[in-house]
């Protein structure tokens, strides 16, 4: 059972807006608006006898300072949503935790009463929704296994002698792989010392993958060897890097519009919309609301069981 939105408004007036949510303002169309030419106002006023590259350089530094100032207001309120979610889930997880056990209790006593297949069935499904207790998947990672307790846990809990970790045996075919690489590859057959370095890295990766037998790694290992160093970029003319730079630019506006929409659809998000000005207070009215939900749950319950 899902309480995420319990006792939230489901209107709300437009003027409720958080001030700080991004929006796709006219300020950020400014990095879409110059790679269709049509930035030249923003960046100023234009000189017939200014290079093409001096009014475009302008133009990407008024870009810039849009996306900037678009990541500025995303980031905030990711942070705003951040720690209204923790402030929500220390508030009202608990509430809501105690309503999916009453759930689970109220369906269990009535199937009981009613020896009802239906009623049993419902039982299971509100027992399978009570949330077990927080952390546990992670305090045991790779501790449990399907019988339990892992045998290194087992052996750790009571002081016997842990079982060494499974030794993988390269097959032949990895053990050849590697000796071709070591031999073409090793640092000791640098002619300088950038050369020293690319050879250590990529050996240190040689080793990574004999040392797990991934056949498939090493021959991907022998392909790249044998493709070579990748060679610098042509350097680009002024004009394509601030072409380039612009295309960045549109592209990282692109994707912070997504994040922004996520934020702002998501729960959390839409709960603050609807309080910017005191979530807190939208905490209590909740908390206060789940109470209520609670004492008529335990009610009911009673009179089941009475």
């Amino acid at each position: 059972m899902s309480h995420e939105a319990a006792g939230v408004p489901t209107t709300r007036n437009d003027e409720d807006r958080q001030d700080n949510v991004p929006q796709d303002s006219d300020d950020v169309q400014d990095v879409v608006a110059v790679q269709q030419g049509e930035a030249g106002d923003a960046a100023g006023p234009e000189d017939p006898d200014e290079r093409p590259e001096a009014r475009l350089a302008r133009a990407v530094q008024v870009a810039e300072q849009a996306l900037i100032e678009f990541e500025i207001a995303v980031e905030t309120f990711r942070v705003e949503v951040e720690n209204f979610s923790r402030l929500h889930h220390q508030k009202l997880g608990p509430m809501y935790a105690r309503l999916d056990e009453l759930d689970a209790l109220i369906a269990e006593a009535r199937a009981a009463r009613t020896g009802d297949p239906e009623d049993e069935r419902k039982a299971r499904e509100a027992r399978a929704v009570v949330m077990p207790m927080p952390g546990v998947d992670e305090l045991f990672h790779d501790w449990m296994d399907t019988d339990g307790l892992s045998p290194e846990a087992a052996a750790m809990l009571t002081d016997q002698p842990v079982r060494p970790p499974k030794r993988v045996r390269p097959s032949e075919e990895a053990r050849r792989l590697y000796r071709e690489l070591a031999r073409r590859a090793h640092p000791d057959l640098a002619q300088d010392e950038v050369e020293r370095q690319r050879r250590d890295e990529f050996i240190a990766r040689v080793n990574g993958a004999y040392g797990r037998g991934d056949v498939e790694l090493l021959k991907e290992l022998v392909a790249e060897w044998d493709a070579g160093p990748v060679q610098p970029p042509t350097p680009l003319s002024e004009s394509e890097e601030l072409y380039a730079r612009l295309e960045w630019l549109s592209r990282r506006k692109e994707l912070l519009t997504v994040l922004a929409k996520e934020l702002e659809d998501g729960a959390i998000g839409s709960m603050l919309r609807m309080a910017p000005d005191d979530p807190d207070q939208l905490l209590e009215d909740i908390a206060e609301q789940l109470l209520g939900e609670v004492s008529r749950r335990e009610a009911e319950l009673a009179e089941m069981v009475r």
